[in-house]
C-alpha cells in the first residue's frame, strides 16, 4: 500500500508517496503495449521531499530530467532506478551553477519546462535554473507549439519579422502551416493589426471578381485547382508588389486565406448558382434549347434530363459526374438522341469527342457517325463545352476546337501538349 504524501494541482507533475514508511517519487510517463500510461517509482530522501514541497522550479527540473529515463524504459522495460536516484542531489540540493552544468551533460525534456513557463531564451543560453524563475504549476501546451514552430522555421533559415508572424497568427497558420486558414484578429497584437488588415485588403482587391468553381470530377465538394492556382498567383503578385518586405511564408498564408474563403463560398452554393456564376446559363437566363438529354458514364449507368424540371441540364449533368466519377470511371457522355448528336468527355486525357450522326441506320444497317476530338483546358474548359452543347448542340462547339477527326493526328497533339 502507498499513501500520497505530496501532490500538486496539476495531475501530471510527479507525486510523492510513502511505501513502507519510505518516501518515493511516482510519475506517469510513456505507454505500455496496450497504449495505457505507465507508472514509474523510485526512492527519494526526506531532504529531497522537503525541496520538492517548497521549490516548484526544482521539482519541475527533476521531472524534466527523469522523463528521458522513462522513455528509455519503453513499453515494458524497467526504469533505471540508479540513474534516477543519481539525479536527486545534483538537481534538488546543488547550487544553481551546478544544476546548469548537469543539464549540459544529461538528456532532459525541454518541452516540459517550456509548457510550465520556463523562459525560452534563457533555456537556449544554458541558464536552465534562471529560466525556471517564471515557472508555473499549470502547463500551457500552446507555448510548446509556438516554440516548435519557431525551431522549424529557424531550421529552414527563416526568421519571420513581427509583421510576418502577425499575418501567420491572423490566419491561424503560425503553429500549423497546413491548418485551414481563418481570420483571427484577436490573435494579433493591436499594434500590428492595422498593418495586417492593410495587407489583407491588398489581397482582397487583387482577387475581386475572381472565383474558384467546383470540380465535380473529384467529388461534390472538390474545387477547381486551375481556378485556385490563378487566384493564388494574382494575390501573391499583388501582395509582393505592395508589401515587398514580406517573407514568402507570410505572402502564401494570405493567398491561402483568400483561396480557401473563395472555395468555401463555392462549396456552399447550389450547383445552379455555381453554373450561373460561371456565365453558363442559357442566353437571357432562360431555359436551354435542348428538351431531352441522356447522361451516361463508363460503367453504363444512365440518367435522363427533361426540359421543364427544377434544374438546368448542365447542373444535372455535373451532379451526375460528382456522384459517379472515380479513378476507374472517367468517361462521361451527354447525348441528344432525337438530334443524333452528343459529346463524350475523357477526364483522364483532358480531351473531348463530339459525335454527330451522318446517316441513320436503315433496314438493319449500322448508322454512320462523325467523331471529332479536341483537347480541353481543365475544368473551366469542360464547363464551357457542356454548357455550349446544351444550348446549341455540336454545331455550336466549332469555336472550341481545333477539332480533329484523325485519331493519330489528335494523339500527336495530345503528346505535344504533355501532361496538364
Amino acid at each position: 500500500m502507498s499513501d500520497i504524501v505530496f501532490s500538486r494541482r496539476s495531475g501530471w507533475i510527479p507525486n510523492v508517496v510513502r511505501e513502507d514508511g519510505e518516501p518515493k517519487l511516482t510519475l506517469g510517463a510513456g505507454a505500455d503495449a496496450n497504449h495505457d500510461p505507465r507508472t514509474f517509482t523510485f526512492p527519494i530522501g526526506e531532504a529531497h521531499l522537503a525541496v520538492i514541497q517548497d521549490d516548484l522550479p526544482r521539482h519541475l527540473l527533476l521531472w524534466s530530467a527523469v522523463l528521458p529515463l522513462c522513455e528509455a524504459a519503453g513499453t515494458r522495460g524497467s526504469l533505471d532506478e540508479s540513474a534516477a536516484v543519481a539525479l536527486l542531489d545534483p538537481i534538488l540540493l546543488s547550487p544553481p551553477g551546478d544544476v546548469d552544468a548537469l543539464f549540459r551533460r544529461i538528456p532532459w525534456d525541454r518541452d516540459r519546462l517550456i509548457a510550465h513557463g520556463a523562459d525560452v531564451r534563457l533555456l537556449e543560453r544554458g541558464q536552465v535554473f534562471a529560466a525556471m524563475r517564471t515557472a508555473t504549476e499549470t502547463s500551457d501546451g500552446k507555448r510548446v507549439q509556438e516554440y516548435r514552430a519557431h525551431r522549424r522555421r529557424a531550421g529552414r533559415g527563416t526568421v519571420p519579422s513581427p509583421l510576418d508572424a502577425a499575418l501567420l497568427r491572423y490566419t491561424g497558420q503560425y503553429l500549423h502551416g497546413s491548418a485551414l486558414p481563418r481570420r483571427t484578429p484577436d490573435a494579433v497584437s493591436p499594434k500590428l493589426l492595422p498593418e495586417v488588415r492593410r495587407v489583407v485588403a491588398t489581397a482582397e482587391r487583387a482577387c475581386a471578381g475572381m472565383r474558384i468553381g467546383r470540380d465535380p470530377r473529384r467529388g461534390k465538394r472538390a474545387t477547381d485547382k486551375g481556378d485556385w492556382d490563378r487566384m493564388a498567383a494574382a494575390v501573391e503578385a499583388a501582395v509582393r508588389r505592395a508589401h515587398p518586405g514580406l517573407a514568402d511564408e507570410a505572402v502564401r498564408t494570405v493567398s491561402f486565406l483568400m483561396c480557401s474563403e473563395a472555395a468555401e463560398r463555392s462549396r456552399s452554393a447550389p450547383l445552379e448558382d455555381d453554373e450561373e456564376a460561371a456565365g453558363e446559363r442559357a442566353d437571357g437566363g432562360g431555359r436551354a434549347r435542348k428538351t431531352a438529354l441522356s447522361f451516361t458514364d463508363d460503367k453504363g449507368v444512365e440518367r435522363k434530363w427533361l426540359q421543364g424540371g427544377p434544374r438546368t441540364a448542365s447542373a444535372e449533368f455535373w451532379e451526375f459526374v460528382a456522384d459517379r466519377s472515380a479513378g476507374d470511371n472517367e468517361v462521361f457522355t451527354i447525348e441528344d438522341e432525337e438530334m443524333g448528336e452528343g459529346i463524350q468527355l475523357h477526364f483522364y486525357a483532358d480531351s473531348v469527342a463530339r459525335v454527330t450522326t451522318v446517316r441513320k441506320g436503315v433496314g438493319g444497317s449500322d448508322p454512320e457517325y462523325r467523331v471529332e476530338y479536341s483537347l480541353v483546358d481543365g475544368m473551366g474548359g469542360y464547363r464551357k463545352l457542356v454548357s455550349t452543347f446544351v444550348r446549341g448542340g455540336c454545331a455550336a462547339l466549332g469555336p472550341y476546337g481545333p477539332w480533329m477527326s484523325d485519331v493519330d493526328e489528335f494523339e500527336r497533339a495530345r503528346r505535344l501538349r504533355g501532361p496538364k
